[in-house]
């Protein structure tokens, strides 16, 4: 008899210790289960927060969320806040119609006309910068030709884009107050503030729309002759790949363009 109960002890030991192991076995396998859940988990959590931010980031810079171009300079790190740097006084405009040439390449010649009554400081700037021979040899830098931003700048001192930082002037003067710039509109760029007008101006080539959150740009005259010849050898050869901006779509023109001769009178 004892000999049984032993047998029977021993039996019933070895199943306790089978259905022991066996809900370890079943604990582990849901250790497992749950630490690879965990895993797959963060893995996704990052995996969509790293699309979220790639979306975000092209939403802002080439989506509709990208800001929308502007003729612009480098802000000048000289010029005072509402205040005038190496600029001429207004006067110098004579409350009148100043008329002339703008010609780039010796073969492309425009006949221009600038306000000196709606904006007597970019056309006192102008005058002065055409009596010291600034705009000869200086070059047009910059290029739009997408839709609604159609256009050529030009005027900078060094041909990269970068400011005078011994002459600027404000404020803004002539903008239209719906942001709309007809083909042969001529008009000044600026940076940020509206004391950052300067040296560079752009010609419209075809119809744009500019922000006019921040004050628009001073429309200093018009083309009044030869813009389709601007439009013939130049811009219409489009922007050099090379150079373009992937913010705005904006680049050098593939035509070199150089200013070789303005008069004023």
């Amino acid at each position: 008899m004892a000999s049984s109960r032993q047998q029977r002890e021993q039996r019933e030991a070895r199943e306790r210790l089978r259905a022991y192991q066996a809900r370890q076995e079943v604990h582990e396998v849901r250790e497992r289960r749950r630490r690879r859940d965990n895993v797959v988990g963060i893995v996704g959590g990052i995996v969509v927060a790293a699309l979220a931010i790639t979306t975000q980031v092209l939403y802002f810079t080439q989506g509709p969320g990208a800001p929308a171009p502007a003729p612009s300079a480098s802000p000048s790190p000289s010029a005072a806040a509402d205040q005038n740097v190496g600029a001429p006084d207004a006067s110098l405009a004579e409350d009148r119609v100043w008329t002339g040439e703008l010609v780039f390449n010796d073969d492309v010649t425009l006949g221009i006309s600038l306000d000196g009554t709606a904006a007597p400081q970019a056309v006192a700037g102008w005058v002065q910068d055409v009596q010291d021979g600034y705009y000869v040899d200086k070059t047009c830098h910059r290029l739009g030709d997408a839709e609604n931003f159609q256009l050529i700048q030009c005027g900078s001192i060094d041909g990269t884009g970068a400011p005078d930082p011994e002459f600027s002037y404000g404020p803004v003067e002539n903008a239209p107050a719906d942001g709309s710039y007809a083909p042969g509109t001529i008009a000044m760029a600026r940076g940020d503030s509206v004391y950052s007008n300067g040296h560079q101006f752009f010609i419209i080539t075809g119809e744009t729309k500019l922000p006019t959150t921040t004050g628009g740009y001073t429309v200093v005259g018009t083309v009044t002759s030869g813009l389709d010849q601007l439009i013939e050898k130049i811009t219409s050869a489009g922007i050099d790949p090379a150079t373009v901006n992937p913010q705005d779509g904006t680049g050098k023109p593939l035509v070199p363009t150089t200013i070789t001769r303005v008069t004023l009178q």
